[in-house]
Parts: structure tokens; C-alpha cells; sequence
């Protein structure tokens, strides 16, 4: 089957709730995207709000803190804050921890620590939160007192969160409710109703979480995947053994530009029906649309404006979208909208677009 990747830029702004702003809430939208990145808490508040049909600007609190449907930790890439369902979160930990990087002598030294110590933290964690939420002070007081280690001490509380990083992966830390404006930690097994005595297999979890991946970022290859779930550094055995698995769901598609990319099969219909967009939305900082894909993607983010959007420190700007493509940023300054275009665009479409942003602004940060 062939298919024009202006198709299927079309088909993911459809299946990620943009074209229809259709989706039924954060927990729907964070299923279908496979997780909202919350590094920036606005970001992700109007991530969801984009695409959702009743944006509500304290939905996502309340799905964190109150309702515990979302759950808030570090997953994705060198791990990245994310949102994640919290019946899905045993699965990304699964697939996650098949890449034990704290394992690793280059990320020991990076972080001054030896393999004994960060094994001590990984045993010491869990113990001391028990059933707690703790601030991150409190719990590195715990688990230095627990440890005996005063070295740790710094390590633990840097505002990176590295040596914590390895808990979440291993399923045995998240986020737990803000106190007195400070983050608090705990895990997943006392805040998550139904959370599994074990993390499932990690076969299991890795197909699951590829067809969830084609769902919303496909078609796509796997290295596709692997740059979105592990920063490209997935073990290769455990990558093919996943797409190995999934095969009888999946179809090759040939690209206008001669990719050979992987659909699931029963998504062809819809993908083949698909017409080019002629869409213009506008999408804020860090969002899944952007890092759901590779940055040297030209037909979605083409190479002129890669440096604008993919800048210093990971940070990824908000971009205005024509026809499925990134065709600008755009920032709020001064109580507006700062749009910069590096190609035509439609005036009515665009204007609302920036209209609708607008509007999303003003109601999220009232």
C-alpha cells in the first residue's frame, strides 16, 4: 500500500484529538498520545486542553491528586516527566526497565556514585516511603539516615532527580500530591488502585506498547519508536522481539518519498480514506505531536526550521501546524500571541487558530 505523508500527517492530527479537538478528557488524551510530557506543567495543561472537547482547567489536578487516573513520573528518553494513565504506568516500567542505564560505569560516573550506592538507594526508596508521600527533602533524609551514606546527600537532592530516576522505571516511585507548594514522592503500589504485585513481563508490556505507539505516531519504524520510548538506545534483541511479536497486526506502507514504514492493519482503511489536511492549529511547547517523532523528519518539521522548535536543553517550542506540517513558532509575550511563519499561511484559518489559543490562555491561567 502507498501512502503520501501528507495522509498521514492528516491521519495523526485526527487520531491525536487536534483536527476534531474531540478528545474526552486528559485521561483519554494521555492514553491515545501515549503520555503528556509534564516537564513544564503549563505545557501539558494545554496539551490536553487543545484537543479535548470540554477543556477544563482543573482537570488534571484532579485526575492526579483526587481521582489518581493520571499518574505524574519520570518514563520517557533520559526520563522525562511525563502523565501516563495509571493502569498503563506497569507497562511502561516494564518496557522501560529493559535498559538498566544506572547500570552503566559512564552514567555511575557521571552521577559520582559506584554501583554499590545506587543499589543501596533502589533498596532504600521503597522502604523508606512505605505508604508516605514525602517531600523530596524528607525522603533524602530517609534515605541517608537508612543507608548510613552522607555522600549520597547531594546526588539525592538535585533538582534532576537523577539518582531517583532508576525508581520510576522499576515501577517503585511517582509523584505524589504537592505540599505546601513543595512535590512529594511515593509509589505506585500504595497510590495506584489494582497496581500488580509485579511489573508484567516486559514482552508483553513492549508489544502493547508499540501498537499504542502506531495508534497515534504511526506508521512508523521501529527506530521511530525507539528514539520516542528510549532516546534510540533500546537493547536491539528486546526492540526486534516486540515488533517480532506484533508482526501478524502490522502492514508495511511505502511513502511518497520511497520510506517503508509499519501500520497496524486494521488502521489501513481509515489511513487510505485519509485526505491531506488543509488545517492550521496551533500547539504548545513540547508537544506529543513534535516529540512523537524523530527531529530529522523533514515532512513534518522541516530542516530550515528544526533549530527554532528543537533548541538548547531539550526545550521544544510551541508551533503553529498548516496542512500537517510545522510551518512556524509562535509564544505568548505581553498578554498575546507572537507568531512567526517561515511559510505562507491561510489569514482565516490561521486566525482561528490564535484565536482559540488565545482564548485557552486566558481560561488556564486565571
Amino acid at each position: 500500500m502507498k501512502v503520501t505523508w501528507s495522509q498521514i500527517l492528516a491521519w495523526r492530527l485526527s487520531r491525536q484529538f487536534v483536527s476534531a479537538a474531540d478528545g474526552a478528557g486528559a485521561v483519554a488524551v494521555a492514553r491515545r498520545l501515549c503520555g503528556v510530557q509534564a516537564q513544564v506543567a503549563s505545557s501539558a495543561r494545554l496539551a490536553v486542553a487543545v484537543r479535548s472537547a470540554r477543556p477544563d482547567p482543573g482537570e488534571i489536578d484532579r485526575a492526579l491528586w483526587s481521582e489518581r487516573t493520571l499518574v505524574k513520573t519520570w518514563l520517557m528518553r533520559g526520563g522525562t516527566l511525563h502523565l501516563v494513565p495509571s493502569d498503563q504506568l506497569a507497562d511502561y516500567c516494564a518496557a522501560l526497565s529493559t535498559l538498566r542505564f544506572w547500570e552503566k560505569g559512564a552514567w555511575l560516573r557521571g552521577q559520582g556514585v559506584t554501583a554499590g550506592e545506587i543499589a543501596a538507594v533502589i533498596d532504600a526508596v521503597p522502604a523508606a516511603l512505605g505508604e508516605r508521600c514525602l517531600t523530596r527533602e524528607e525522603l533524602v533524609d530517609a534515605v541517608v539516615a537508612r543507608t548510613g551514606d552522607a555522600h549520597l546527600r547531594e546526588a539525592l537532592a538535585s533538582g534532576w532527580g537523577a539518582l531517583l530516576k532508576p525508581l520510576s522505571r522499576l515501577g517503585e516511585l511517582c509523584y505524589g500530591p504537592p505540599r505546601a507548594g513543595k512535590v512529594t514522592f511515593t509509589t505506585p503500589r500504595s497510590w495506584i488502585a489494582g497496581w500488580p504485585a509485579s511489573l508484567p513481563p516486559q514482552e508483553e508490556a513492549g508489544v502493547r506498547l508499540v501498537r499504542a505507539f502506531l495508534g497515534a505516531h504511526g506508521p512508523a519504524t521501529p527506530r521511530m519508536f525507539d528514539t520516542w520510548l528510549f532516546g534510540g538506545t533500546a537493547p536491539k534483541a528486546v526492540l526486534r522481539g516486540w515488533f517480532r511479536e506484533l508482526a501478524p497486526e502490522l502492514t508495511e506502507v511505502e511513502t511518497d518519498d520511497g520510506t517503508t514504514l509499519l501500520a497496524l492493519t486494521e488502521h489501513l482503511g481509515s489511513l487510505a480514506a485519509t485526505a491531506p489536511s488543509a488545517e492550521v492549529h496551533l500547539l504548545p511547547g513540547f508537544d506529543q505531536y513534535i516529540l512523537g517523532a524523530p527531529r530529522d523528519l523533514a515532512p513534518l518539521l522541516p530542516p530550515e526550521l528544526k533549530a527554532r522548535v528543537s533548541r538548547q536543553a531539550g526545550w521544544i517550542s510551541p508551533v503553529v501546524v498548516h496542512e500537517g506540517r510545522v510551518v512556524g513558532v509562535w509564544a505568548a509575550k505581553g498578554g498575546d500571541l507572537a507568531v512567526e511563519l517561515a511559510a505562507p499561511v491561510p489569514r482565516a484559518p490561521l486566525d482561528a487558530a490564535v484565536s482559540r489559543m488565545r482564548e485557552l490562555l486566558g481560561a488556564f491561567s486565571a
